[in-house]
């Protein structure tokens, strides 16, 4: 079950480490529609949901998801260790580079650190 935190004030939708991989675009609907009922802004996603290929930025999931998102004006966030996967592709690092410049897409190490670098 997802749990809602509140920081400053700002709700945001945590999924929980175990439960089913989130592994096509469309798996943003479901999780759009959950942050919506809930009135949060963001959702956050621990890495360990993410299918194996959802960040192998050649088949365009991760695209197509975190677009969803942009569209609706959600933020999303994965929180985990990717030193591994950014180590092993450049254009993967490239991306997180980008998208951590913004407030949409985020990747931080853990959820602390998520909620410091939304201050």
């Amino acid at each position: 079950m997802s749990n809602i935190i509140a920081s400053g004030q700002e709700k945001f939708l945590v999924l929980p480490a175990e439960g089913q991989p989130i592994e096509k675009a469309s798996d943003a609907n479901d999780l759009l529609a959950a942050a919506m009922a809930a009135g949060a802004a963001w959702v956050v996603i621990p890495i360990g949901r993410l299918g194996q290929e959802f960040l192998q930025l050649r088949t365009r999931i991760a695209g197509e998801f975190f677009q969803k998102f942009v569209t609706y004006r959600i933020g999303c966030a994965v929180i985990g260790d990717i030193t591994d996967l950014v180590a092993a592709s450049s254009a993967l690092r490239d991306f997180v580079h980008e998208t951590n410049k913004g407030r949409t897409i985020l990747f931080a190490p853990d959820l602390d650190d998520l909620l410091v670098k939304l201050g």
